[in-house]
């Protein structure tokens, strides 16, 4: 044999070890998670012999004000020794759109654009949209984002190396938020310092925790793990695919790696104050254990924070002098309690890592934020649907 046909025999060899999942799943699963009459429905062609190091899918319905962005943070990160075509794809499912988003998705080059396919009954728009896609990747791993996120230079190739490194088969971040307006800014702060109090990283990356969680804003996964998963069709019907899909990853052990990653990602959630109310009454609910519960104790924060000091000057000009012991012992307490609530609040809401000024006005949105709070309660455990993106679902 000839030394170029040894050395194209060593790199077909690299090749193909590289091409393994990085779980060895087929080998170190006792049995498989899938029942073999499933088996191969994932995805709905054959195998490609050659596969490619990775598949990002944008599902985008009515995303033509930030689709844009995505996909020039995405399209940004081809070069040579990442080259979109040749190393990795870029597909943009159209989620049966009324504005110009399969236009924006077109105008790039190196981009594909689809269309999802019709809505069939018990399943949502984005988990069908994903799946469109999803059965026809041809990445070793798959990247699902939305299109409103912004990608750092880079950070695909480092995402891909992060759960190589540690050795799961689901890496999940959650990116920097990016808000404007007056109640962006006092209501996102409190939904994550909640969500960062719920579901802390280090203990849904712990695969002895049972707490798991996912953000389908950068949901990564190896393709072999995906396959073992199920896919999305096995949350078809879930409106927070992206948790239950964590979920299963922690009960099927195929490894989960969660963190908050602002030097990888960012995202603009909402648009607009109303898509705000609608995105949170949509999730809240399902986020939280007991949303109902956790607006009563919101409004007990209100109340406290803002009654107290007032109750206090009462106290000061009213019914007590300033040096009677009445005030000494009445209006200093209720002074001191004030001062703890507001120390626990903020040590709450620094959680959430918003800026410092987002934090500061973000007990002015306490009352915004316990009715959405409620409204999700009322929307899922009474009404039982929910509406999002004019379509109406059953609350799972």
């Amino acid at each position: 044999m000839s030394q170029a046909e040894e050395r194209s025999g060593e790199q077909a060899g690299e090749r193909a070890l590289d091409r393994r999942p990085v779980l060895g799943l087929s080998e170190s699963l006792d049995k498989p998670l899938l029942a073999p009459s499933l088996a191969g429905r994932v995805f709905d062609q054959p195998e490609p012999s050659d596969l490619i190091e990775l598949t990002v899918i944008i599902p985008a319905r009515n995303e033509e004000a930030s689709l844009g962005d995505c996909l020039k943070s995405l399209v940004a990160q081809s070069d040579d020794a990442f080259k979109l075509g040749r190393d990795w794809e870029l597909v943009v499912v159209d989620d049966h759109s009324s504005d110009r988003t399969a236009e924006v998705a077109k105008s790039f080059t190196g981009v594909t654009c689809i269309e999802a396919d019709r809505l069939q009954k018990g399943w949502t728009g984005k988990s069908n949209a994903v799946w469109t896609a999803a059965r026809k990747a041809r990445g070793r791993w798959l990247l699902f984002t939305d299109a409103d996120t912004i990608h750092e230079p880079g950070d695909l190739q480092r995402a891909i190396h992060e759960a190589s490194r540690h050795k799961v088969g689901m890496l999940s971040y959650s990116p920097r938020q990016i808000v404007n307006g007056f109640w962006q800014r006092a209501v996102m702060p409190l939904v994550f310092s909640e969500l960062a109090l719920a579901y802390p990283p280090a203990r849904v990356s712990d695969p002895n925790q049972r707490v798991a969680a996912a953000n389908g804003q950068f949901l990564l996964v190896e393709r072999e793990a995906y396959r073992r998963l199920g896919g999305h069709a096995a949350v078809a019907d879930r409106v927070l695919e992206d948790v239950e899909f964590a979920f299963l990853a922690k009960r099927r052990r195929v490894g989960l790696q969660f963190r908050y990653a602002p030097d990888a990602v960012a995202t603009h959630m909402y648009r607009s104050t109303a898509s705000m109310v609608e995105g949170w009454t949509k999730n809240l609910a399902l986020i939280f254990n007991n949303s109902f519960a956790l607006a009563l104790w919101r409004s007990l924060d209100f109340i406290l924070l803002f009654a107290l000091p007032i109750l206090a000057v009462d106290l000061w000009n009213g019914q007590f002098g300033p040096r009677s012991l009445q005030w000494i012992g009445v209006g200093w307490a209720l002074l001191l309690i004030w001062a703890r609530n507001v120390f626990r609040i903020y040590a709450r809401i620094a959680k959430s890592n918003f800026s410092f000024m987002d934090c500061a006005i973000a007990p002015l949105g306490l009352p915004l934020f316990v009715v959405l709070l409620y409204n999700s309660w009322f929307q899922h455990r009474i009404l039982k649907r929910v509406i999002w993106k004019g379509r109406s679902y059953g609350a799972r």
